[in-house]
């Protein structure tokens, strides 16, 4: 877990370092608005969470891959595909969501369709994401499990710390 946290971690600098004398700039400020909601930290904290981020994580009963993505998630998300297979064709689900790239591109979609506050703090967060993933998009409100959560906050715990010491 803590090397793809270092991952995480490392790039998540780097973008913020470059993005430092250029954030107010018109075209950074559009590409914010349309950047996707979740952070590459927060969807790799979620992967820890879900499936420890196993690579080669394929479909095992309603889910697949490394996020354990269930159709109906899927097609909210909007199917997204990969290698330009129609969202009709039936390998289109697996072979998304067993691919990482496109299994988080599914998680963005999902994300930008059922962003809320799910935990009452006045903001959308990580935290939000998290609990969205887990509980679904009308249910995030509810008790999530405790390995669940302490595992998406060790992961979290971890990566602040890096970037502290970075």
């Amino acid at each position: 877990m803590a090397s793809a946290v270092i991952k995480f971690s490392a790039i998540m600098m780097l973008i913020g370092v470059c993005a430092a004398d250029v954030s107010e700039l018109p075209e950074v400020k559009a590409a914010a608005a349309a950047a996707p909601p979740v952070t590459e930290v927060c969807l790799g904290c979620i992967c820890q969470a879900v499936s420890g981020c196993k690579q080669g994580t394929q479909c095992e009963g309603d889910h697949c891959g490394l996020f354990h993505i269930t159709w109906p998630y899927w097609a909210d998300a909007g199917k997204p595909t990969i290698n330009g297979l129609s969202p009709d064709d039936p390998n289109a689900y697996p072979s998304c969501t067993n691919d990482p790239y496109c299994a988080a591109q599914t998680v963005q979609g999902y994300m930008k369709r059922y962003a809320q506050d799910c935990n009452g703090d006045g903001q959308i967060n990580c935290y939000d994401y998290m609990a969205i993933h887990k509980k679904g998009g009308y249910g995030c409100s509810g008790e999530l499990p405790f390995n669940y959560v302490n595992t998406f906050n060790q992961c979290v715990a971890i990566v602040a710390s890096q970037q502290q010491q970075g």
